[in-house]
């Protein structure tokens, strides 16, 4: 094994907030020069050249085409922390470069692209570290180290789940893109819209033509600890229905969403609200495990929870360890990243798994937007007996963008 550089030449494309939490993390592990920067905003730019130079002695170069930055900085490392839309275009194209990846959540916007992903990143043998930090969460291994032990019983079914406090909402007004925002190129391959204050920075994920609502946010770490408890590998079949009952603002994406997943051994949800979230229900995010000897809760801020059926025994309870700010594991998550490529193996979130994950959260879009259920073949990702089904698990590409293959 040739020998690994004392320092990774590290670049990052996309480098808004949690762009700028992933940054700061790889700076810290100490393994990293950040070389470059690239992102279509000026603001973003210059927020994050100012955090690298406070933190380092190092400039970054700063570039608006990460093409240009991959072709002349040619990094070891990359960072991919855009818009979901742009994930797999840029990944790819890190991969493509020689640059071990590492890639935000969820890893695509189409099933199709992540199945790109995980061929190229095979192809290239590039390591690929998904941001899932969940899987580095002190708290989620040794839950999980419960949860294999069998305490809980024979597990029937697992409930995954989000909540969130809201309302309608009100309408934010289309108007001109601010100064150094170049939108065309942020809206890349998904369809050209007028700008909206509601979709950028930050606000994207609830419209569907960038991301695919808060099941494609956070549906991804709890059906990532669903595949890490199970043996199997997906679904066999998917129902979702959904829709927007309550929200009256600027976004597309449903407020509402209930999806059923059929496994071999098990029964599976997934449900999300954008609204009422109080104090009525124990936890109001993670999954919940339902076993013989009673309900497992993994949680994010609220550690893990075993509620034994049995009335005698005490409740056990482990506190989350998470790091500042916004309560993640990314350290942790990086310095598995940064072993993996020292000792040439698989990630803890390897694009693979980071590729399941996400393609449970795109089959519910797709049973949604179908109105039926799913048959689904994992081995060959195909929804069987279905065409139109399956023409839902990509997406035509805006005029000169090439969708992967």
């Amino acid at each position: 094994m040739a020998q690994s550089p004392s320092r990774y030449r590290t670049a990052i494309i996309g480098a808004g907030w949690w762009g700028n939490n992933i940054l700061r993390c790889a700076m810290e592990a100490g393994a990293s020069k950040v070389v470059a920067i690239a992102d279509v905003d000026d603001a973003a730019l210059n927020a994050t050249e100012a955090e690298v130079r406070k933190l380092s002695p190092e400039t970054p170069k700063r570039y608006k085409d990460y093409r240009e930055m991959l072709a002349k900085e040619k990094p070891d490392i990359c960072i991919v922390a855009t818009p979901d839309h742009w994930h797999a275009l840029a990944a790819i194209a890190a991969m493509k470069a020689g640059a071990h990846v590492y890639v935000e959540k969820p890893i695509s916007h189409t099933l199709r692209e992540g199945s790109a992903m995980v061929r190229v990143a095979r192809d290239t043998q590039r390591i690929v570290q998904v941001g899932t930090h969940r899987r580095m969460s002190p708290h989620c291994i040794s839950g999980m180290e419960f949860l294999k032990s069998g305490k809980v019983g024979k597990i029937g079914m697992v409930r995954t789940f989000v909540g969130s406090a809201g309302g309608p909402g009100v309408k934010s007004p289309d108007t001109e893109a601010p100064m150094g925002l170049d939108w065309d190129a942020w809206c890349g391959p998904a369809p050209l819209r007028p700008f909206n204050k509601a979709i950028h920075p930050r606000g994207f994920r609830q419209f569907m033509d960038f991301a695919n609502g808060t099941v494609g946010d956070w549906g991804i770490h709890w059906f990532d600890q669903l595949l890490w408890w199970t043996e199997e590998k997906y679904p066999r079949k998917v129902f979702a229905t959904g829709g927007r009952f309550v929200r009256e603002d600027s976004t597309d994406a449903p407020d509402t969403l209930i999806a059923a997943f059929e496994f071999e051994g098990f029964r599976a949800t997934w449900e999300h609200r954008l609204y009422a979230n109080n104090n009525a229900e124990k936890a109001a995010i993670g999954c919940y495990f339902y076993g013989t000897e009673g309900t497992f809760h993994m949680g994010w801020r609220d550690g893990w929870t075993f509620f034994p059926s049995d009335a005698k025994k005490p409740t056990i309870h482990v506190e989350p360890q998470l790091n500042a700010p916004d309560g993640q594991n990314i350290k942790e998550l990086w310095r598995d990243f940064l072993d993996a490529i020292r000792n040439n193996r698989r990630a803890a979130c390897d694009i693979e798994k980071g590729h399941r994950a996400t393609a449970m959260s795109m089959l519910a879009i797709a049973s949604w937007r179908h109105g039926k259920s799913l048959d689904w073949d994992g081995a060959k990702e195909t929804v069987l007996h279905d065409p139109a089904a399956n023409k839902l698990l990509a997406r035509d590409y805006r005029k000169g963008y090439e969708y992967p293959k």
